[in-house]
C-alpha cells in the first residue's frame, strides 16, 4: 500500500508555512503562509505568471519547494493518499487509449497498492463516483470523445473514487461554456456537504467572489487572503494586477490578463 499518515484532526487540513519556489533564479513563490479548514472552498486568483499553478502543484506533492513547509493534517503531502489533484486540461494527453471508467479507477490505485487488481469494492467506488458527477452513461467512452465539461467531471469522479479529502483544481473552468461551468460549480457545492476541502486556481474574479468561502489573492506573494468582500478591495486588486487593472465608466473593475499562461 502507498503511505497514508494518520490524520491529526487538531491540525488544519492544509498548513503552508514560508513556502518559496524558485526556477533558475526566477522567484515563482516567496514567503507564502496560510492554512485551510476542513470543508472550505478557496479560490486562488492573481495575474498570469503569479504562481497559482506552482502553488497547486507544490501542495499536491507534484513539485518540490525550494524552502518552506506544506503539511496535510500535520504530515508532508507524500505521506497522504487523500489529496486529489486535477491538472489543467491542456496538460493531459486526450488521445491516450483509456476509457472514462479506466481514468476514474486510477483514483483507486493508491488504495490498491502496486501489482494489485481492483476488487468489487473498488468498482463500487468507481460507479458511485460516476453517478455522483452524472456521467455514468459515459463509462466506456474513450476520453478524447468527451466535451470539456465532461472531462472535468471525469477528473472530479477520479478524486471522489480516491476518497479525496483535499481536492486541488488548476483552472478547471477555463474554456468551458457557461452551462458547463455552472455544472462544475454545483458539483463543488455538493462536495462541500461531504466536507471535502476544495482549492481552485482560477482567473475569474466574479466566480471567485460568488462561489467560494475565501479568496487567496496571489502575485508571487500573498497580497490578501480572506472572505471575498475583504479581499476584493480596489487597493488589493491594484497591488496584485498593477497596470492590468482597469476601471470602466460605470466603476466596474476589469482585468486585462492576456499575458502567456504561467509555468
Amino acid at each position: 500500500m502507498y503511505p497514508n499518515a494518520p490524520h491529526k484532526h487538531n491540525q488544519p487540513i492544509l498548513d503552508v508555512s514560508l513556502l518559496a519556489v524558485r526556477f533558475n533564479g526566477h522567484v515563482a513563490l516567496e514567503d507564502v503562509t496560510f492554512h485551510l479548514h476542513e470543508g472550505e472552498r478557496v479560490a486562488v486568483v492573481g495575474p498570469n505568471g503569479a504562481g497559482k499553478s506552482t502553488l497547486i502543484k507544490v501542495i499536491a506533492g507534484v513539485l518540490q519547494p525550494s524552502s518552506g513547509d506544506v503539511n496535510i493534517y500535520g504530515s508532508h503531502p507524500d505521506k497522504h493518499v487523500c489529496i486529489g489533484y486535477i491538472p489543467q486540461r491542456s496538460q493531459v494527453d486526450w488521445n491516450f487509449p483509456v476509457t472514462v471508467a479506466d481514468v476514474v479507477m486510477m483514483g483507486r490505485s493508491a488504495k490498491l497498492g502496486p501489482f494489485n487488481w481492483p476488487h468489487k469494492k473498488d468498482w463500487d467506488f468507481v460507479n458511485h463516483a460516476l453517478e455522483t458527477v452524472e456521467i455514468q452513461n459515459l463509462a466506456s467512452r474513450q476520453i478524447s470523445q468527451l466535451s470539456g465539461g465532461q472531462q472535468q467531471r471525469m477528473f472530479i469522479a477520479r478524486a471522489i473514487a480516491q476518497e479525496s479529502e483535499l481536492m486541488l483544481m488548476d483552472e478547471p473552468l477555463t474554456g468551458l461554456d457557461t452551462p458547463s461551468q455552472e455544472g462544475i460549480l454545483n458539483l463543488l457545492d455538493r462536495l462541500k456537504q461531504d466536507k471535502v476541502t476544495v482549492m481552485v486556481a482560477t482567473h475569474d474574479l466574479d466566480q471567485a467572489a460568488s462561489h467560494f468561502d475565501r479568496i487567496l489573492l496571489l502575485n508571487h506573494r500573498i497580497v490578501a487572503f480572506g472572505v471575498p468582500q475583504d479581499v476584493m478591495q480596489t487597493n488589493n486588486l491594484i497591488k496584485a494586477y498593477g497596470g492590468r487593472m482597469k476601471v470602466d465608466s460605470k466603476g466596474a473593475m476589469l482585468v486585462d490578463d492576456c499575458c502567456p499562461p504561467e509555468e
